[in-house]
């Protein structure tokens, strides 16, 4: 077998990878590369190979980096099944919808300016109906239930409880007389999440590819981080300003929201004012509510004895642009809870535009921004940061609070490594950029001396 590693390589975004074997090709993810926005087009535009002659595709979760360019391998010509979890493939469907949504509002409001600039315009990477037509090539697999994916290829999926339906990937593969099993992790989450169940122990393993998102880095604990998040917010509020809260729709805006429920309701916070601007956090709450099998028994406890945790009375959630457009005219406080996390794309890109220049504003990042990505730029400092291809001067108050974070860190990577059970051979440090991955990998061949440890290069191709 042969493993291709194309994104999610060095970085964070655009998980990619290539699997050869048998004769076959099986794609492994099929994320969008978010970044520099000619960078970005480019890579999402062309795929390093040719989509007719992949045979299936593997996807370990429904976050947009990881399946967010399974419409355009459709358009290209993918005629395979894609395997998945339930809730994953209930969550990919209306989140690929409402990426392909973006873009064209996104593409109409860009080729405005353009316009007025004499430039060209723009297409979108892919159309609606290209997102609903490759949702019908997902198989949906339940937890712990092997599935054949192709000739020697074994799939199973256990749960790892980064976001509803996230899944560590298992591959058992035969290659004639011989036969192995070969791990991805997909994003590992912390252990003791609000909502869902921790991650699953994996028995056999002999070759891992890990996520290194936070390999070098250790996360705050989770009370003092609530705690300071709370601190901050309250500062704004009580200075009649606005937090605009950009906030990946799926998993951390429902995070964010049980979270404000639980504070309000345990009075350390006022009921101000709440809008969750995403008509996809609607449906993706509907999705949450379809799946238990993905809960904890602490949110099944909450559910049946006090409330609903995705609604409050303060709370309102926005599916209408018009609605969204009046946000803008309502003075605070107020709490806006917008996609996207990393400020790329969505309606949070407006209300960054209409609010970052006033300083009794606070943007409060509540995840990880990818290097180059627009949240990246506002949290490293830069006092102007370009909106829709025009300059906004930074003048709000920027803060970051990562004890939402659904990526596990240094010490509870490690810890996942070192309940497996197996004798790796070989382990694979990706989703990661250089300054995560590459110490984490040092740290793996201490913890792993018999392991090769490799962070592979964009590109490379390993045999196994």
């Amino acid at each position: 077998m042969k493993v291709q590693f194309l994104g999610a390589t060095r970085t964070t975004t655009g998980s990619m990878y290539l699997l050869e074997l048998n004769g076959r090709r099986v794609l492994l993810e099929c994320g969008l590369y978010q970044g520099r926005r000619d960078d970005s087009v480019e890579r999402n535009l062309h795929f390093p190979f040719d989509p007719k002659t992949l045979d299936a595709a593997i996807l370990s979760h429904a976050h947009i980096d990881h399946c967010g360019n399974f419409p355009n391998l459709y358009r290209q010509g993918f005629t395979g099944n894609i395997f998945c979890t339930f809730a994953t493939r209930d969550l990919a469907n209306i989140m690929l919808q409402d990426s392909a949504h973006i873009q064209q509002a996104d593409t109409l409001f860009v080729n405005k300016l353009r316009a007025k600039k004499g430039q060209p315009p723009v297409e979108p990477l892919y159309s609606i109906t290209d997102a609903e037509m490759v949702t019908r090539q997902f198989i949906a697999v339940g937890y712990d239930r092997p599935m054949l994916v192709s000739d020697g290829l074994t799939v199973t999926f256990r749960d790892v409880g980064h976001i509803l339906g996230s899944a560590q990937v298992i591959l058992d593969v035969r290659e004639g007389s011989r036969q192995f099993r070969y791990l991805f992790s997909g994003d590992v989450g912390r252990g003791g999440d609000p909502i869902l169940r921790d991650p699953d122990t994996v028995d056999g393993a002999d070759f891992l590819q890990i996520e290194s998102t936070y390999g070098n880095r250790s996360h705050a604990d989770r009370r003092a981080g609530t705690q300071a998040a709370e601190k901050v917010v309250l500062e704004t509020l009580q200075h009649g300003g606005k937090v605009i809260i950009p906030s990946f729709a799926v998993g951390r805006t429902q995070q964010v929201v049980y979270a404000l429920n639980r504070a309000i309701r345990d009075h350390h916070f006022p009921a101000v004012p709440t809008f969750v601007d995403s008509p996809l956090a609607v449906n993706a709450t509907e999705v949450h509510r379809l799946h238990p099998e993905c809960f904890n028994q602490d949110i099944y406890e909450f559910l049946r004895t006090v409330a609903n945790p995705f609604e409050m009375g303060n709370l309102t959630y926005i599916r209408d642009v018009e609605q969204s457009k009046k946000l803008n005219d309502l003075a605070g406080p107020m709490v806006i809870i917008s996609a996207s996390g990393m400020a790329e794309s969505g309606r949070v890109l407006h209300h960054l535009r209409n609010n970052i220049g006033d300083p009794n504003n606070l943007v409060l990042f509540v995840g990880f921004c990818a290097e180059h990505t627009l949240g990246a730029q506002i949290l490293a400092g830069r006092d102007t940061v370009n909106i829709f291809g025009e300059p906004n001067r930074v003048r709000a108050r920027v803060a970051s609070v990562d004890a939402l974070s659904g990526h596990a860190d240094k010490e509870e990577l490690v810890r996942y490594v070192q309940r497996l059970n197996g004798n790796l051979q070989r382990i694979f440090v990706i989703h990661g950029e250089e300054e995560q991955s590459l110490p984490f990998a040092e740290t793996l061949r201490g913890l792993q001396p018999k392991a090769d440890v490799l962070v592979p290069v964009p590109g490379q191709v390993v045999e196994i």
